[in-house]
C-alpha cells in the first residue's frame, strides 16, 4: 500500500474489509451502475425491407451495434437458415412474436422445436383473440391460461410471455385489462411492456413497471408523443424507464421497435445512436 496514503483513507478501508468479511459478501459502492442491459431490434420495425432483403437487413442490423432481434414473422424462411443468418451477424435471437395459436397443445412441440433452433428463449404472444380479454373474467382465465404455458416453458429453460398494445389498457370498473392478466399470473409470465403502445392506449408505463417490478423481462422502447421521432428525440421520460428496468426491474433486453418506416433502416440507426449517446 502507498506510503502517502492518509490515516482517514486507512481507517476508511480498514472499516469496509471488516464490513466484508462480517457479511462474506463484496463491498457494493453507494453509486455502483446499473446492469448493463443489451439491446435488441423488433424487426417489424423494418418489415418491407425484411421482405424484399433479409440478409441484408441483418447485417446492416448488426453493424449499428443491435446485439439481437425479434421477430414477427420468418419471411418464408426455415429455422436452420434464420440461425445461419442469425450466427454470420453474431446476432441472438431475444424474441419471437409468435401467435396465440402456436402456444396452444396442438402447436406447443413444433414451436418450441423452431424456437430452440435458432437460440430464442422468449416466447411472446403478440394479441389475443377478442374473447380472451372481453370482460375481466376472461382477462383472468387468460392470466391462468399464460401461467400454465409458463410453467411448461420453463421445464424448457424457456419464458412465454404477453405484448401490449393500446387496447390491453382498457378498463374493468377501474382495472385495465393489462392489470387484470398481470395480477393474476405468475411471475414466470413475461411482461413485454410496450412502452408508445401503453401510452397511447391510456397507460402509465411507469406506474405499471413499478406495480409489477421484475416483470418486464423484455421490454419495447418505442417513442412516443412527436410526430416521426426516434427514440431520445419524444416525449417519454427515458431516464425513468431505464431506473425502473435496470434496477429494481430483471429486464434481460430492451427492443427497439419503431413503425413509422418500414422500408428503411435509417430510423432504428438513429434510435440506437440515440440510446448509445444516453449510455446504453
Amino acid at each position: 500500500m502507498p506510503q502517502n496514503i492518509s490515516r482517514r483513507t486507512m481507517l476508511r478501508f480498514s472499516a469496509g474489509m471488516a464490513a466484508v468479511c462480517a457479511t462474506g459478501l463484496p463491498a457494493l459502492a453507494a453509486d455502483e451502475p446499473a446492469k448493463k442491459i443489451p439491446i435488441g431490434l423488433q424487426l417489424y420495425s423494418v418489415r418491407t425491407a425484411c421482405t424484399n432483403d433479409l440478409p441484408a437487413v441483418l447485417e446492416a442490423v448488426a453493424k449499428m451495434g443491435y446485439q439481437g432481434v425479434e421477430f414477427a414473422g420468418y419471411y418464408g424462411r426455415k429455422a436452420p437458415d434464420l440461425r445461419r443468418l442469425l450466427d454470420q451477424n453474431g446476432l441472438k435471437c431475444c424474441g419471437t412474436h409468435t401467435g396465440w395459436d402456436t402456444v396452444q397443445p396442438k402447436n406447443w412441440d413444433a414451436t418450441v422445436e423452431f424456437n430452440k433452433t435458432i437460440g430464442n428463449k422468449y416466447l411472446i404472444v403478440p394479441g389475443l383473440p377478442g374473447a380472451r380479454e372481453a370482460s375481466a373474467e376472461a382477462c383472468k382465465e387468460t392470466a391462468k391460461m399464460f401461467s400454465e404455458m409458463a410453467a411448461k416453458a420453463k421445464e424448457l429453460d424457456m419464458r412465454v410471455g404477453y405484448h401490449a398494445h393500446g387496447g390491453d389498457f382498457k378498463k374493468f370498473n377501474g382495472e385495465t385489462a393489462w392489470d387484470i392478466i398481470f395480477a393474476n399470473s405468475t411471475d414466470d409470465v413475461v411482461m413485454q411492456l410496450d412502452i408508445g403502445n401503453c401510452i397511447g392506449g391510456g397507460g402509465d408505463p411507469y406506474a405499471i413497471l413499478k406495480k409489477f417490478p421484475g416483470r418486464a423481462t423484455t421490454i419495447h422502447l418505442k417513442p412516443w408523443g412527436k410526430r416521426n421521432a426516434v427514440i431520445g428525440e419524444d416525449d417519454v421520460r427515458w431516464n425513468e424507464i431505464w431506473e425502473l428496468c435496470e434496477k429494481p426491474g430483471k429486464t434481460e433486453w430492451y427492443i427497439v421497435e419503431y413503425e413509422e418506416d418500414p422500408a428503411k433502416v435509417d430510423s432504428v440507426k438513429r434510435c440506437i445512436e440515440n440510446l448509445r449517446r444516453m449510455g446504453k
